[in-house]
């Protein structure tokens, strides 16, 4: 029997569960209900006429792993090989990467002599800590803080310091209330498994690894139990600040630099467009693009409520940063400032069972109704896609 499939929401997800639904022979018509007036969700682009191209969100995909390797299946299967930028392991873009740290730039440590030697911001040789890792007792809470289980492995200065800021970078959240067991399945599983997050990175660590307020809104009142768990996975505001000058005027090249929240909390990190993807400058001129993110789980205590910020105040604090973290002393000549409101998910302490209770209620209620998105198992965008391919065969079998 053909089925007729809604999908809520047009973001990345949606239309990957859209594309897996068109391939089934069961489907016989697929509804996409869609808010606002454009598909993509939170990838956006500005593409001006001079051939220049700034991206208001996500702006790249790792192809590594299985949810990697179905991002590039799915490119493939949409015939869009030609439109992929690689940035491959050897690029300047690859192999630099910053933290901001005590008012100064510190390359991110690399290869072995980066891991042997002391490298600054980090006063001992991570190997160090590496070591006294697989020595550490197995932790015995069902969930855990991401800083706190870091620290207890790894020690503070690594948590403080490098957990701190990738949190930041991915989720733009706070490590001391983001669930290891939710953001890091990959962590928490070689802990459980193997005692030792180095030796279930060695041996394998046995398992593998769009909005719920708006699909809250649109439940019955008999799914009132639902509609509360989806309201209760909480998120957060990013302010993006896209930025152009005349020149290559960067000190040195890289990804970027993330900062930890210890020096600056609403600053989240800068990316190098220009550095990564030189393709999309202006055409005549050299210039570099820059990006500064800001806000994230500290957006309320340093800006004050998203309603009330002004673009004019974001734009002066990110042109303020990038002269500060990269001693750029020129104005840009073309910016742009976006606020994404409730942008990123935050998997907090005890995620992981409010996804189960999510998924019961479903399967006992029998609903016709799975979920897919950046608000359950996975944010970047290889999982938010992966989550539309797995929602899509939830229903019709594999495609």
């Amino acid at each position: 029997m053909q089925k007729v499939v809604a999908v809520l929401g047009g973001g990345i997800g949606g239309l990957s569960a859209c594309h897996h639904l068109s391939k089934s022979p069961n489907v016989s018509k697929i509804v996409l209900l869609e808010k606002s007036g454009r598909c993509g969700g939170w990838l956006s682009s500005i593409r001006r006429d001079d051939g220049a191209v700034f991206e208001q969100g996500p702006r790249g995909v790792r192809p590594a792993g299985a949810v990697g390797r179905n991002t590039l299946n799915m490119v493939s299967e949409l015939g869009l090989e030609s439109e992929i930028l690689p940035v491959t392991k050897d690029h300047v873009a690859s192999k630099n990467r910053f933290l901001y740290v005590k008012g100064q730039l510190h390359k991110m440590p690399s290869g072995p002599g980066g891991v042997i030697c002391t490298i600054p911001p980090f006063s001992r040789p991570i190997i160090q800590s590496v070591l006294k890792e697989v020595l550490i007792r197995k932790g015995t809470e069902e969930d855990e803080s991401v800083h706190a289980f870091v620290s207890r492995r790894m020690g503070s200065e690594l948590a403080d310091i490098a957990i701190d800021s990738l949190c930041r970078g991915v989720f733009a959240g706070d490590s001391r209330q983001l669930s290891v067991r939710s953001c890091f399945p990959p962590l928490y599983e070689a802990e459980r498994s193997r005692g030792s997050i180095v030796l279930g990175m060695l041996m394998g660590s046995g398992e593998g690894a769009e909005g719920p307020v708006e699909l809250a809104s649109v439940l019955p009142p008999a799914a009132q139990h639902l509609s509360e768990q989806l309201r209760s996975i909480a998120s957060v505001n990013v302010a993006v600040v896209n930025l152009e000058y005349e020149g290559f005027i960067l000190p040195f090249t890289g990804f970027g630099h993330l900062v930890p929240s210890s020096e600056d909390p609403g600053l989240l990190g800068v990316v190098y467009d220009s550095v990564p993807f030189p393709q999309h400058n202006r055409s005549g001129g050299l210039t570099t693009r820059l990006t500064v993110m800001m806000g994230g789980a500290w957006f309320e205590q340093t800006f004050g409520h998203p309603d009330s910020v002004t673009k004019q105040m974001l734009l002066d604090r990110a042109t303020q940063a990038v002269t500060s973290h990269l001693g750029i002393n020129s104005q840009p000549v073309w910016s742009c400032v976006a606020l994404h409101k409730n942008c990123i998910p935050q998997y907090h302490l005890g995620h992981w069972k409010r996804l189960e209770k999510m998924r019961q209620y479903i399967s006992n209620h029998n609903l016709p109704l799975t979920l897919a998105g950046a608000s359950y198992d996975g944010v970047s965008v290889n999982d938010v896609i992966f989550s539309g391919r797995t929602a899509a065969e939830g229903l019709i079998g594999k495609t």
